[in-house]
């Protein structure tokens, strides 16, 4: 006889009936197989959000691209194209710029989106980087001649921020919508996207050179790994609970035998 047998059954405790024990197994099996479901699906994502990574952080740190023209933009998506690094050759069309609000690590201020024409004709936003909320744009900071932009393709941010919705009527941007921004600038067709310019050189510090581009921010969390040990672990309490319970009934009819 095991050292269990001898451990006193709970004071008038009597044997659970049948019904009780398959309802007892069935939640116990319900539990700890949705839970070990997700953990599983954990792991998945996981798997999935490292190979995402992998994917921008190549993207990123490729030699531009020509960003995609109008025949395109009907393809353009997160999956395929979100923070490809492209460039566009044209110039930018005057007194269109939109200043959506920011928060940076040079502060609290604006990004400065600006229309370029491409050289097939096409309309792309592109923001031009971060200003202060004091800055004046001086004459000729939009420049009219030819030029090229590189950066980050970025996918349209609709709506607004969190919380804060765009007004367009009041010119007041919580986000980078691209269609709201291109309609109450009367830009036409734009392209799907913008683009986050690139950094021109270093930041003086004392004397920045507004706006400051390169300040996409690329961060993904990935707490998969410790959702899935919470799940994991969840159900290995249910199966201790479960053994538990099984070795409480055991007592319970060894205690009724033997009382019997």
């Amino acid at each position: 006889m095991s050292a269990l047998d001898h451990e006193p059954a709970p004071a008038n405790a009597k044997p659970r009936g049948k019904t009780a024990l398959i309802a007892l197994a069935v939640v116990f099996i319900v539990a700890f197989v949705g839970l070990i479901a997700l953990g599983g699906w954990q792991v998945q994502r996981r798997a999935w959000k490292l190979d995402l990574i992998e994917r921008v952080e190549s993207r990123i740190h490729a030699p531009p691209s020509t960003a995609p023209g109008p025949d395109e933009w009907s393809r353009v998506s997160v999956a395929r194209d979100e923070y490809k690094h492209v460039r566009l050759d044209g110039r930018f069309l005057a007194d269109r710029d939109t200043r959506v609000q920011a928060v940076t690590d040079l502060g609290a201020g604006f990004w400065l989106l600006s229309p370029f024409r491409t050289a097939d004709g096409s309309v792309v936003l592109v923001n031009r980087g971060f200003v202060p909320a004091d800055w004046k744009a001086p004459v000729g900071s939009n420049p009219a001649s030819a030029t090229s932009i590189t950066g980050l393709l970025r996918m349209t941010e609709p709506g607004g921020g969190f919380l804060r919705k765009n007004a367009p009527a009041e010119d007041r941007w919580y986000s980078r919508d691209v269609q709201a921004i291109a309609a109450a600038r009367g830009l036409g067709r734009v392209a799907p996207y913008f683009v986050d310019a690139d950094r021109q050189g270093p930041v003086d510090a004392a004397e920045p050179r507004w706006p400051v581009g390169g300040l996409t921010v690329v961060r993904f969390p990935n707490n998969h790994l410790v959702y899935a040990l919470t799940w994991f672990g969840l159900a290995l309490m249910v199966a201790a609970a479960a053994w538990r319970v099984a070795l409480e009934e055991r007592r319970r009819r060894v205690a009724a035998y033997s009382s019997g």
